[in-house]
């Protein structure tokens, strides 16, 4: 889905005009450019399109499908600070070879990809606990209710280090209202866990939203990369 969005001009032009929203989004919610961070997700893009994003200074990507994940991390491994992203649904047979290439996973909703994925191997992988805001399990999430039970899971996992919570605004609501609860379950998480800090929320069109309440990390595909080729 596009509609709404500007994707004229080239790839340099589209990643200045996300990050002049996102400073305009930061000025209004009375916050600091270095509270967020920007992911650029490259989806069904090939690997050259990361070698673009990192001369142009980006550092953090994301891709939500392992195969591609896997592909495109050994691609440009040679890329300096390059960080990867998992953003999509994890399974939990290939938790661990995610690990080879990860720092951060967006996703954690099940006890199985937590288990999976702990492992004292002397690498640590950031963690998110996917919330569901909507209660429709096709789109990935752990219940509100489960949420405490899972982050205490976390707590005592090996190789993760659990940075806070990430969810993606529900479908035929206002963004917003749902981001806002998202930030009490953050205020929850953070009674328990005091550094799992941040917020994973954003994406194309609701990131203004999402830094009003409190995003940390946002997840922005098309606005910078621009239409996506077929998936492959």
């Amino acid at each position: 889905m596009t509609d709404g969005l500007d994707l004229g001009g080239d790839l340099g032009e589209r990643l200045a005009r996300v990050a002049s929203g996102v400073d305009d989004a930061v000025r209004a919610a009375g916050r600091q450019a270095d509270e967020v961070t920007t992911i650029v997700v490259t989806k069904f893009h090939p690997a050259s399109l990361v070698r673009e994003l990192h001369a142009l200074g980006v550092r953090d990507v994301a891709e939500n499908r392992h195969q591609e994940a896997q592909a495109k991390s050994a691609d440009t491994a040679d890329l300096e600070g390059l960080r990867w992203h998992f953003v999509g649904q994890l399974q939990s047979k290939k938790a661990r070879q995610a690990r080879r290439y990860v720092s951060a996973v967006h996703s954690l909703d099940r006890d199985s990809v937590v288990d999976a994925l702990g492992v004292d191997d002397g690498h640590v992988v950031d963690g998110f606990v996917q919330v569901s805001l909507d209660g429709q399990e096709g789109r990935g999430g752990v219940p509100v209710s489960e949420v405490e039970r899972l982050v205490e899971r976390l707590l005592h996992v090996p190789g993760v280090r659990l940075r806070g919570v990430m969810a993606v605004a529900p479908l035929g609501e206002p963004a917003r209202p749902a981001f806002a609860r998202l930030r009490r379950v953050s205020d929850a998480v953070r009674r328990t866990a005091p550094g799992a800090d941040a917020i994973s929320a954003g994406m194309s069109h609701d990131f203004a939203d999402a830094i009003a309440e409190g995003a940390t990390h946002l997840r922005i595909g098309t606005a910078i990369t621009g239409s996506r080729p077929e998936a492959r």
